[in-house]
This record gives structure tokens, C-alpha cells and sequence, in this order.
């Protein structure tokens, strides 16, 4: 079967691969694919819900830490680096590094963010609300996550501008607004290090009331974080819990303009606003795939893998599985249930930021109901070239002026 669902250009100019995924979860659900454009091996593509949810939630046989969760091959040095990011742990690693940062991640600690939250987004709304046109991306979806996780962080708000672009050079690599070599990946990893390892430094003399803070303290039997695993964990909180919420909301967006419909459905039924966030990341799917190595022979899905095949998660695929979502080719802000795997496919890897990124497309879609409710597209939204984030990179829009909300002249 010639298919090709892993060159970056056709997620540029068309998005998802749909037809492509279509025929492979009926056809080879577990498919070999070989690499298009690099002398390296091939790969198992996993298109089904039901197979990557047991890749997911078995690590005993299908490994984040041999070769890392990224897709792309990383020199032996690289691999040993980020090794020490909880991304690319396996049990029983990294279940005692997940015990350390979940304290900061749970459903009551998000809820006590919620005004922080409106307000961060109240405010991104003020700064464009009097124009009547913006570009979406730049305005308002890149930046309102961006400052909610600096804010966490304890980061001070003249080093945001340094984090976002770090978290692009970082996500944006195949992209040709954002290259970077893997010498300057390597680079921008490094200065993030220092960075964190400076905060760190910081908070424990001068404690503050953010994660950064929290993720110091020593937990119930007196262990504690050691500088490099915090400081690759506060690599990993500025790239996954920036682009997540990011690329959700200038996706949805998009959904929203596409399918006028299902905004005017929501504006007239506002109760739906519970239902609309968990659909957008079905809808969206910000983060396409994910790696694993297989650590023994085992099959899938009637498929023989051999051990260090490399296996290929499409959760982009598996949010669209016909045998899972009724008319899954559908946006529909009240799809309920909406058992998506935009978040993982559960397992140790689910994501710790569900909750957080739940809330912020909840907020933001809320108070652009009440704020810009005739918001619509005004021009080309670019793509970002990329088969690993489903991401936006401009998108102009217009909407009828209006007063700000507070007087406020930045944020």
C-alpha cells in the first residue's frame, strides 16, 4: 500500500491525511511505513482508537525512554539528554517522577486558577477589542497560554517573549519560519536548562506561591526534585503546556469558522460551553503523533512487531475511528460522550495538563462569545509545516469594535 503520512509538507498545505487515515484504519490498521526523506528505518503507523490505547498503556512492551517519544532520530548523546525528561521515562522512573508533579496539577489546584486564567484572557481581549480585526494567533491564542504557564512558573513578564520563542524553535523545527538545526535545538534546550536551573536557585531562597515553588518542596517521605529533573520538567511545562492550548484554541477557532453552524449553536445555547473544549481537541488533535520502541517481539492488531521496531501512535487517525465517535467527520460542540485521546491514550503518559488545557478553551471560548460573538476569518490561515503539532501559525480575523474591559495598556 503507498501511502505517505509523515511528510511534513502535506500537513502544511492540506492538514490531516484524512483519506490516507481512512484507508489505513480500514485497510492496515498497523502499517509499515518507510521513512520518505531520511536514510533511517521505517516505522509501524498505529491508526485505530483500540491500538493506540494499548500501545499507550502498555510500557512494558512499548517504550517512551529507548530512542525517546519523538519521532524524529536523535543522536545517542541527545537521546541520553532527554532521557531525563518525564516525557521520555518509562515506569517505575517515571511513576515516581509524575508523583512529584501531580501535586501541582490536580483538578482542585487548576480550579483555584480560573480567575487568573479570565483575567489573562480578559486582558489579551482588551488589547485588540477597540481595533476590530487582529490576527488571531498572534494576539490572542499563542500568547494566553504562554502567560498562564509563566505565571505558574513564577517566570517574570519580560521573560515571555524569550519563552515563546524558545517554544517555537522547539515545536516549529520542520517549519521554515522556525528552523532550527538540531545543533540549535540542542542550544535552545540548553538555555531553557539555565533558565530553570536559575529559577530554581531563585525560588528556594525566595519561595513564591507557583509550581516552581511547589515542585521544590520535598514530598511526604523527604525527597526532592533534583535540579536537572526540575529543570527538564520545567523544559517540558514551557513546550507541551504552551502548544497544547495554543494550537487547541487557533484550531478550534478555524473549526468554528468552518462549521458557522455549530458557533451559532453555541451562542444560542451557552450550557454547551462544558462539551465545546473536549470537542476542539478531538476536533484539532494539537499534538498528531507520538513514538514508541518496542522493548520485545509482540503483535498488534494481528501485526508481528520485532523488538526495536519503531511504532508510531496517530492520534489524529484514532480521534477520527468510525468504530469509536458516531460520524467522527462531524464537529459537534455536544458530542457527548467524546471518549478522545487528544489528551494520550491514557496509561503513564496521559497528560498531565488536561486539566489546565480543559479550562483554558473553556474560558477563552466563553469570553469570546460575550466579547467578539461576530468574530469571523478575514484571510488565510497558514498552516504550520509540521507532522508532529497540528498548529496555526497566522489567522487574520474581524469583529465589530468594542470598549475594553479595564484601562489597562498591557498586560
Amino acid at each position: 500500500m503507498a501511502v505517505d503520512i509523515i511528510t511534513p509538507e502535506i500537513y502544511e498545505t492540506n492538514g490531516f491525511p484524512d483519506a490516507d487515515f481512512r484507508r489505513l484504519r480500514r485497510e492496515s490498521p498497523v502499517h509499515w511505513h518507510e521513512d520518505p526523506d531520511r536514510d533511517v528505518p521505517g516505522f509501524w503507523a498505529v491508526t485505530r482508537y483500540d491500538d493506540v490505547v494499548h500501545v499507550s498503556r502498555h510500557p512494558e512492551l512499548f517504550s517512551s525512554h529507548v530512542r525517546t517519544s519523538m519521532f524524529e532520530e536523535f543522536a545517542d548523546d541527545d537521546v541520553a539528554l532527554y532521557g531525563l525528561m518525564m516525557l521520555f521515562m518509562d515506569p517505575p522512573q517515571h511513576t515516581r517522577q509524575r508523583a512529584f508533579v501531580n501535586r501541582g496539577f490536580t483538578p482542585r489546584m487548576i480550579k483555584q486558577l480560573e480567575e487568573h486564567i479570565r483575567d489573562v484572557a480578559h486582558r489579551l481581549i482588551d488589547e485588540v477589542v477597540t481595533r476590530g480585526e487582529s490576527c488571531f494567533v498572534r494576539d490572542i491564542a499563542a500568547p494566553f497560554p504562554l502567560y498562564v504557564i509563566c505565571e505558574l512558573i513564577g517566570a517574570p513578564p519580560g521573560d515571555r517573549d524569550k519563552i515563546f520563542a524558545w517554544s517555537n524553535a522547539l515545536v516549529g523545527f520542520d517549519d521554515p519560519d522556525y528552523t532550527t538545526s538540531p545543533e540549535q535545538a540542542r542550544d535552545v534546550s540548553a538555555e531553557i536548562l539555565e533558565y530553570a536551573l536559575e529559577l530554581a536557585a531563585h525560588r528556594r531562597t525566595h519561595p513564591g506561591d507557583d509550581i516552581a515553588t511547589s515542585l521544590l518542596e520535598p514530598d511526604a517521605d523527604g525527597r526532592r526534585l533534583s535540579g536537572d529533573e526540575f529543570a527538564m520538567f520545567i523544559l517540558l511545562l514551557i513546550i507541551a503546556g504552551n502548544e497544547t492550548t495554543r494550537n487547541g484554541a487557533s484550531g478550534g477557532m478555524l473549526a468554528f469558522f468552518e462549521h458557522p453552524d455549530q458557533w451559532g449553536r453555541l451562542r444560542r445555547n451557552r450550557g454547551l460551553i462544558k462539551t465545546t473544549a473536549d470537542e476542539i481537541v478531538r476536533w484539532v488533535s494539537p499534538v498528531n503523533l507520538f513514538r514508541r520502541t518496542a522493548l520485545s517481539d509482540t503483535e498488534l492488531h494481528g501485526q508481528r512487531i520485532e523488538e526495536g521496531d519503531k511504532v508510531v501512535m496517530f492520534y489524529a487517525s484514532a480521534n477520527r475511528d468510525e468504530d469509536v465517535f458516531t460520524d467522527p467527520y462531524t464537529f459537534d460542540v455536544g458530542r457527548d460522550p467524546n471518549p478522545h485521546i487528544g489528551f494520550g491514550g491514557g496509561g503513564p503518559h496521559f497528560c498531565l495538563g488536561t486539566h489546565l488545557a480543559r479550562l483554558e478553551l473553556t474560558v477563552l471560548f466563553e469570553l469570546l462569545l460575550d466579547r467578539m460573538p461576530d468574530i469571523r476569518q478575514a484571510g488565510e490561515a497558514r498552516r504550520l509545516r509540521s507532522n508532529f503539532i497540528n498548529g496555526i501559525k497566522e489567522m487574520p480575523v474581524r469583529f465589530t469594535p468594542s470598549q475594553r474591559r479595564t484601562r489597562t495598556s498591557s498586560i
